[in-house]
C-alpha cells in the first residue's frame, strides 16, 4: 500500500538538505554521469514527464529499518551510519534517487568539480541547455549554424547562483532585470530569451508540484528482518527499469540489507585492492566461495553471509593483501595491474590461503618467505602460470565456461584440500578430465595455440602488455599476402611484436622488415631491438621471401623464453 503525495523540486532540495529525505544502506552510489543530469534539466523545464519517486516513511524517535546515509552534494561517496532513534520523521529513497540526487548536485553542488551552467539564451521552444563545467572560460561561446537555437551566442549563468537568487527574492521579475541590467542587455530578443528562459525554470523549480512521491506503508506486525527483505525485493523490482542495477547490485543490496556494515567492508576492500582486479561481482564472489558455494541465487542469501564477511573481515583483507604481494612476488602484477583479467585463479590462491589454519597476521605475512622456505609459493605460481598460458580461464576458447563450469569443477576439488599443500596436480587432471585446452609441453606446433595476451607478456620480460602497445606484424601482411603465404602463418604469434602506435601506424607501415630494422632514422639500436622483440639473428633470413625460415627460427626464441618463466 502506498500514498502518493506532489511536492515543488525546491520543497524536496530543502527536505534533503535538512536530512528529511536520505539514502537507505541498500541503495547504490551515485551512476547518473553529467550528460543525463543535464537532459534532466531539459526534461524538467520542458514539463515533460520524469517519473515519480518511491520512499518509505520512518517516524520521529523511531529506530530506522536501514542505515541510511545523506545525499551527497559533490558526488563523492558518504559512509552510511546506523542510529537507534532518529530525531525527526525521515523519507528513505528506494526509488528515484538518480534523479533526485541530480537535482540536488544541479542546483546546490558539483560534480568532479563542475557546477552546472544554463544557457540563457536557449531556444525555449525547442531545448533547455545545461552544461556542466569546472571553468566559465571553458563553456561554448557560439553555437553551430547548424543548430536550432535562434540567437547564436551563448549566455551561460550558474545554475547554483539562480537557484538561490529565485529562492531569496521570492519572485523571478526582479531577477530577470537584475540579470538584464548587470551584463547591459539592450537587444529586445536577448532581453525575451532571459525572461522567457528564467520564467520556465522558476515554473519547474519553485511554482508547479511536477514531484510525484509515493509512500510505502511498512506493516510493522512483521519482524524487522523480514520487514527488510521485503523492502530490498521491492527496491529490486523497481530497480527492473530505469538505469539497470546489475545482478551482483541486488546481490550488494540484499547483503547490506542483511547487515548495514556491508556498506563499508564493500567499499573499502574495493579502494584498497581495485588495482587487481577486485570489482564487487568479484568480491561477492569471493564471499560465497570461501563458504564452498561457488553460485548463490539472490533468493538463498542469508544473514549468514553478511555474517560471514563481517565476522571475517580482517582475514579477508589480510588475504587480499597476501594475494597483492603474491602477484608482486610472482612478476604478475604488472600483468593484473589496471587490467580486465580474469579473477578466477585468484580466487582459489585466496580460497588456499584463507583456509590454512593459521592466524590473521599469518595470512598477511604467507608469503614474506616467498623466496626461501615457503612451501606453497613456487606451486602456485607454477599452477597459475601454465594456466594463463594455456588461456584456461579466457572468456571463448577455453574449453568450458571459466565462471560456471570452471569454478565449480575447481572449487569441488580444492575444497578437499584445506590446510594442505596446494594441490597443483589434483588441479591439472581437473583440466584435462574436462577437456580443456592445456598443456604442459610447448613445441613450436601449439605455440599459436596458448593465450596470446599473456604470451605477449613473457616473450617482454614481463613488462609489457597490448594494454599501450599495437600488435604489430614484423613482417607486413600485404606483402606476404602478395608471396602467397598462408594466412595462418602471416597471422600468427611467431609474426607479431609489440610496438607503439606511432611507429606501428606510422614510420614501419607495410615497409619490408629488412628495409626497416636496417634503417638507423627509423631503428636507432638495433641490437637492443634485435634482443628485446626475439628477433632471430641471422639478417639473412630477415626478408618476406625467407619468412618460413624466420618464422621457424623465432618460433625456437619464444619458446626459450616463455618456458623459461612457466617452469
Amino acid at each position: 500500500m502506498a500514498n502518493w503525495e506532489a511536492y515543488r523540486i525546491s520543497d524536496i532540495i530543502t527536505d534533503i538538505d535538512e536530512k528529511r529525505f536520505v539514502l537507505p544502506v541498500i541503495q547504490r552510489r551515485l551512476v547518473w554521469d553529467e550528460d543525463k543530469m543535464e537532459l534532466l534539466f531539459d526534461t524538467l523545464l520542458k514539463g515533460d514527464s520524469f517519473g515519480g519517486i518511491m520512499v518509505i516513511k520512518e517516524d520521529k524517535d523511531s529506530k530506522p529499518l536501514f542505515s541510511f546515509r545523506p545525499f551527497t552534494k559533490d558526488g563523492e561517496s558518504i559512509n552510511s551510519i546506523e542510529i537507534d532513534k532518529i530525531a525527526h520523521s525521515q523519507s528513505f529513497v528506494i526509488d528515484g534517487q538518480q534523479r533526485l540526487q541530480s537535482f540536488y548536485i544541479g542546483l546546490t553542488g558539483t560534480i568532479k568539480g563542475k557546477i552546472l551552467y544554463f544557457d540563457l539564451f536557449s531556444n525555449y521552444n525547442s531545448e533547455f541547455e545545461f552544461k556542466f563545467e569546472s571553468e566559465f572560460s571553458k563553456l561554448p561561446k557560439q553555437a553551430k549554424d547548424d543548430s536550432n537555437k535562434t540567437i547564436k551566442a551563448y549566455k551561460w549563468y550558474s545554475v547554483n547562483d539562480l537557484f538561490k537568487k529565485l529562492k531569496l527574492a521570492g519572485k523571478f521579475k526582479s531577477v530577470v532585470r537584475s540579470i538584464i541590467a548587470s551584463d547591459g542587455i539592450t537587444n529586445d530578443n536577448e532581453k525575451d530569451h532571459i525572461s522567457e528562459n528564467i520564467i520556465a525554470f522558476h515554473q519547474s523549480i519553485f511554482a508547479v508540484e511536477c514531484l510525484g512521491i509515493s509512500e510505502v506503508i511498512i506493516d510493522k506486525t512483521f519482524n524487522e528482518n523480514a520487514n527488510r527483505q521485503r523492502i530490498v525485493e521491492l527496491f529490486r523490482r523497481l530497480n527492473d527499469g530505469g538505469t539497470k542495477l546489475s545482478a551482483f547490485d541486488l546481490v550488494a543490496s540484499v547483503l547490506k540489507g542483511f547487515e548495514w556494515k556491508m556498506e563499508s567492508f564493500l567499499d573499502e576492500m574495493l579502494s584498497q585492492y581495485n588495482e587487481i582486479g577486485l570489482t564487487q561481482d568479484n568480491l561477492i564472489k569471493l564471499i560465497f566461495l570461501l563458504q564452498d558455494n561457488h553460485k548463490k541465487e539472490m533468493t538463498e542469501i542469508e544473514t549468514s553471509d553478511a555474517k560471514f564477511a563481517i565476522d571475517n573481515k580482517e582475514r579477508i583483507k589480510n588475504t587480499l593483501s597476501c594475494i597483492r604481494q603474491f602477484l608482486i612476488h610472482s612478476h604478475l602484477y604488472n600483468y593484473y595491474k589496471d587490467s580486465n583479467r580474469s579473477f578466477i585463479p585468484l580466487f582459489f590462491i585466496a580460497y588456499h590461503i584463507f583456509h590454512k589454519n593459521i592466524t590473521d597476521k599469518q595470512v598477511e605475512e604467507f608469503f614474506d618467505n616467498y623466496d626461501t622456505g615457503n612451501p606453497d609459493f613456487s606451486t602456485i605460481k607454477k599452477w597459475i602460470y601454465y594456466s594463463l598460458v594455456n588461456g584456461v580461464f579466457r572468456s571463448k576458447g577455453a574449453g568450458w565456461i571459466p565462471y560456471k563450469t570452471g569454478i565449480r569443477k575447481l572449487l569441488d576439488e580444492i575444497k578437499l584440500h584445506k590446510n594442505s599443500k596446494f594441490p597443483i596436480s589434483k588441479l591439472f587432471h581437473v583440466y584435462k578430465e574436462h577437456g580443456v585446452n592445456f598443456t604442459e609441453t610447448f613445441d613450436t606446433l601449439n605455440i599459436d595455440r596458448l593465450e596470446s595476451s599473456f604470451m605477449f607478456y613473457l616473450m617482454y620480460d614481463r613488462k609489457q602488455t597490448i594494454n599501450i602497445q599495437d600488435v604489430d606484424h614484423i613482417m607486413p601482411k600485404s606483402i606476404l599476402q602478395h608471396k602467397k603465404y598462408d594466412w595462418e602463418k602471416i597471422n600468427s604469434i611467431k609474426n607479431y611484436q609489440l610496438l607503439d602506435p606511432k611507429t606501428n601506424r606510422g614510420e614501419k607501415n607495410a615497409k619490408s622488415f629488412k628495409e626497416w630494422i636496417s634503417n638507423d632514422k627509423y631503428v636507432v639500436d638495433k641490437t637492443a631491438f634485435i634482443t628485446k622483440h626475439l628477433i632471430p639473428p641471422d639478417e639473412s633470413i630477415w626478408t618476406e621471401d625467407k619468412f618460413e625460415d624466420f618464422v621457424t627460427s623465432r618460433a625456437e626464441l619464444i619458446l626459450q623464453k616463455v618456458t623459461a618463466y612457466v617452469r
